[in-house]
This record gives C-alpha cells, sequence and structure tokens, in this order.
C-alpha cells in the first residue's frame, strides 16, 4: 500500500503547537525530525553508547503526516495550510513549506529476516527458526533463534565475543546469569554447551516474551531457564529472584556504562571464583570498563578479547 508523505518546514518552538494542529485535523502518525542533541537524561534510559552525528541544531526542525491514497488530500492541505497561518500570530512557524511525496507501507518487521542466515560460530550452528539445517552443518551444535523485536541474532561481534568466552570459561553444570538476555541466545547457548541452568533479566518485556519462544524452540525446559522482567542493577525484586552467591559465569553483552552500573551490583550474586563475561563495549569505552573493574576490590581481570571495534572484557569473582 501507498502512502501520500507531507512534510511541513517549521521550528524547534512550534513543534509541539504544529503537532497539535495536525492531531486537532484528526491526521494519526505523525513523525518530528530535528538536530537536537538529546540530554544526559534522555540518553540514560535508552542503553545508547554511540549517538549519531547530527549537523548544527539551527532551530528548525520538519514534521511529517501521512495520509492513504483515497484520502482527500487537498482539502486536508488547506487545512494545514490554514492551521499554520493561525499559529503565527503566536509561535514562529519557521517558513511553513509543505513538501510531498509518496511512501511504500512496507513490512518493517519482518523484511529483514531475509538478512539473517544460518552461521556458525566455531562448531555452533545458529540458524533463524524458518531456515533449514544446511547439509553441511548437521553435525555441529545446534541453536535455534528467532530474535523477534529483541537483539541478539548472534551474527553481531558482541555476541560472537561472548559464545567464544562461554566455550573457554563454562564448565558442565554451570549455573548461569544472564543479565539483559534480549532473544535469550547467550544463556541458550550455554545450555546447550553444558550449564545446568540459567537465569535471565530483561528491562524489555518483549524481549523476555521472544526469550521464553526461543527457549521452547530450542527444547529447553522453562524451569531451566527462567527469563524475568526487570533490572537487576537496582530493582530488590529482581536481585531477590535471581539470588545470591549462586553463580558460576555471568554473562552481559550490553553496553558499556550499563555494565560500569551492573559491577558495583553483580558480585554478590556470584559465588568465588565465579566468572564475568561482558561485551557490548565499543573499543573508545574500553578503558572506562576496565578502570571499573579495576577499581573493584570484588573482581579481577582475567582476559580482553577483541573483534574488529568491539571488546569483551572477562572478568573473575575474588
Amino acid at each position: 500500500m501507498k502512502w501520500r508523505k507531507f512534510t511541513i518546514q517549521t521550528t524547534c518552538e512550534a513543534v509541539d503547537l504544529v503537532s497539535s494542529m495536525l492531531d486537532d485535523l484528526g491526521i494519526e502518525g505523525i513523525e518530528i525530525e530535528d538536530n537536537v542533541p538529546l540530554t544526559e537524561q534522555e540518553t540514560k534510559g535508552m542503553f545508547i553508547d554511540i549517538l549519531p552525528e547530527l549537523p548544527p541544531d539551527d532551530g528548525t526542525a520538519r514534521v511529517s503526516y501521512y495520509l492513504e491514497m483515497d484520502a482527500d488530500a487537498e482539502g486536508i492541505l488547506a487545512q494545514v495550510r490554514e492551521g499554520l497561518e493561525e499559529l503565527r500570530m503566536f509561535v514562529d512557524v519557521g517558513s511553513g513549506e509543505i513538501s510531498r511525496s509518496e511512501t511504500e507501507d512496507l513490512d518493517w518487521m519482518n523484511n529483514w529476516k531475509q538478512f539473517f542466515k544460518p552461521f556458525t560460530i566455531d562448531h555452533i550452528l545458529i540458524k533463524p527458526t524458518w531456515e533449514e539445517i544446511p547439509e553441511e552443518h548437521k553435525d555441529k551444535l545446534l541453536v535455534e533463534i528467532d530474535p523477534g523485536t529483541a537483539f541478539g541474532t548472534g551474527s553481531h561481534e558482541t555476541t560472537q565475543l561472548c559464545i567464544r568466552q562461554l566455550q573457554k570459561y563454562l564448565k558442565p553444570g554451570d549455573r548461569v546469569l544472564d543479565v539483559g538476555t534480549g532473544s535469550g541466545i547467550l544463556g541458550i547457548t550455554a545450555i546447550k554447551l553444558g550449564a545446568g541452568s540459567a537465569f535471565g533479566t530483561d528491562l524489555d518485556e518483549n524481549a523476555v516474551e521472544a526469550a521464553k519462544e526461543n527457549v521452547a524452540v530450542n527444547h529447553i525446559p522453562a524451569e531451566q531457564f527462567p527469563i524475568i522482567t526487570g533490572n537487576i542493577i537496582d530493582d530488590e525484586a529482581v536481585q531477590r529472584e535471581a539470588g545470591l552467591s549462586c553463580y558460576d559465569i555471568v554473562v552481559a553483552n550490553i553496553l558499556a556504562p550499563v555494565i560500569i552500573l551492573l559491577s558495583g551490583e553483580v558480585a554478590r550474586h556470584m559465588k568465588k571464583g565465579a566468572v564475568m563475561i561482558t561485551s557490548g563495549i565499543i573499543n573508545t569505552k574500553e578503558a572506562e570498563v576496565k578502570k571499573a573493574f579495576e577499581e573493584n576490590p570484588d573482581f579481577e581481570i582475567v582476559e580482553i578479547a577483541r573483534q574488529n571495534d568491539w571488546v569483551s572484557v572477562t572478568v573473575r569473582r575474588v
């Protein structure tokens, strides 16, 4: 299905009033673009490691709205122009110029699947649930993943780094804590490699549901890998449910600022001598993560691994 897209050139100052005017006209699906940098408070809840580079903020903004092809585009356009002129009495709406284009109603939720193909990490085959097992890989350890809206197909360097460290440090029967489990790929792989059990946490309810479905797809009993929604860093209920001094392995493929915060909490969930495998660390943040662990008397760094621009820091609970 095609849509007509109308983009209003306006100002950041006028964005709220322009959006409200469009809403009053019954227009839904408004899109706002500007070059205003995100504040520290805004990025804190988004777990963003690298912000996109934006042009200088010149105070301009673009507000777009979409109409179905059979809608009265000209009639609505006339009302929008009239509304913009009325707003000029109260705020600087900028040029108010309106451009138009057409866009396809693409299946964004599923189109990415054409790029997710089976691949191997050493002797492990990771494949999407909708693909067949390649004949040449039928002897490999199989992990099936449908990430849904969660992060974690296994193809990203950070996930590969974690899986290789799991192969190195995991012992049969180990109990694993998977923080920020995403699609559940690391906890699932750990169990496939011989872990006795895993426990997963994630902030995103959708990720938790995707992970639980992946646990079932891989024929792992739900009680062997329970997954809950919540933040183990500061949620006492999650901390209690996870348990104290009981994990042999912790894996956290998140982002550097979150790993630094996690380092102050996770030690009390680990046994003495337990290993924590971290990744999601861009190389420009490596020093910060190392410093956090070096200054924490609960940990000693045992290994730093790298793949392209990404870093894995593995530490031991002392």
